[in-house]
């Protein structure tokens, strides 16, 4: 397969990324090895006898500060609305699930699910890249996954490697929690710097997520997850529900449903500091929220600023 441009992951930064070139009139190609597109950008769907729940088990909301990112969004329409959970500014979710927001920036483009790039290397014109059923072969090249990640992709011999391998990432353990309708609510999210969960949102009152049941997500700090990181999903769900059950008063046993959820590259402790890297020859382009901090926007903001890039560099041919 031959493609000008081929993006490597579907999260917000690829998809911004894949938008921006689309409108320029190109068609890039985006790449995924997982399931599903977004990223963190996430929801978990799960089907009870008495109804399906879901829960936002990645990134719980969006801020939009910079002007254009918020025009992005109020591009998406009905798939986005603002959560009333008492914070100073608006918090958009996706409705009715914040998956519901990558899915509508995904809306005309080429991605390909399930599609994991095992090998790259560059070659006469670009870039070559080994997937498990199938060759590419690209003028351009945009990889958008976490930092290790990359960096494990690049190999230590590229000259990025070494710029990229520097960014730290922390990790984030994730509880997803159903309790009965009339179980207590005693408020609608709650952040605490000092307490293993360092946030608790109340998932159902969230727009679009009206149900039979009150529905938690908690995540824990960055501490208490590396510490019980590498610990199976059903033990890290038995540590964490205990721990939720106290703070909103409720027993543990009165749960209808608790699962976890590993997210191992979650928040950058020090992001880079510049929305992208690129190869000397402009055909390789590395990007993230990594590069401008730990929040939706930063990656949206990078995915824009590579495809301009892109775009600035053909206009110069």
């Amino acid at each position: 397969m031959d493609c000008k441009i081929t993006i490597v992951g579907a999260g917000i930064t690829g998809l911004a990324c894949a938008q921006r070139l689309v409108r320029d009139g190109y068609t890039p190609l985006v790449l995924d090895k997982g399931r599903g597109i977004g990223g963190r950008i996430a929801t978990r769907r799960v089907m009870l006898p008495d109804g399906a729940i879901g829960f936002d088990h990645g990134a719980q909301y969006l801020t939009a500060r910079d002007r254009a990112f918020a025009a992005a969004l109020q591009g998406l329409g009905s798939a986005s609305a603002v959560w009333c959970d008492g914070a100073a500014e608006p918090h958009l979710v996706g409705v009715p699930g914040m998956s519901s927001l990558p899915r509508s920036l995904a809306n005309g483009l080429d991605v390909q699910l399930g599609k994991e790039v095992t090998a790259m290397r560059a070659v006469q014109g670009g870039w070559e890249l080994d997937l498990s059923q199938m060759r590419v072969q690209s003028h351009h090249l945009v990889i958008t996954v976490p930092a290790p990640q990359a960096a494990a992709l690049l190999g230590t011999d590229h000259a990025l490697h070494s710029r990229i391998a520097k960014i730290a990432m922390a990790p984030c353990l994730t509880l997803m929690a159903a309790l009965p309708g009339d179980a207590p609510r005693p408020f609608v999210s709650r952040v605490s710097d000092d307490h293993p969960l360092a946030w608790i949102a109340q998932n159902s009152t969230k727009p679009g997520r009206a149900g039979v049941f009150t529905t938690w997500v908690a995540q824990a700090g960055a501490e208490w997850s590396e510490r019980h990181l590498e610990e199976t999903p059903e033990i890290i769900a038995a540590r964490m529900l205990p721990m939720l059950a106290e703070v909103i008063g409720v027993a543990p046993q009165s749960a209808v449903y608790a699962s976890a959820h590993r997210w191992r590259y979650a928040q950058t402790i020090a992001p880079l500091g510049a929305p992208f890297l690129c190869s000397n020859d402009a055909t390789l382009f590395v990007g993230g929220d990594w590069c401008l901090g730990a929040r939706v926007e930063a990656a949206w903001l990078s995915g824009t600023a590579i495809a301009q890039a892109i775009i600035d560099q053909s206009r110069r041919l």
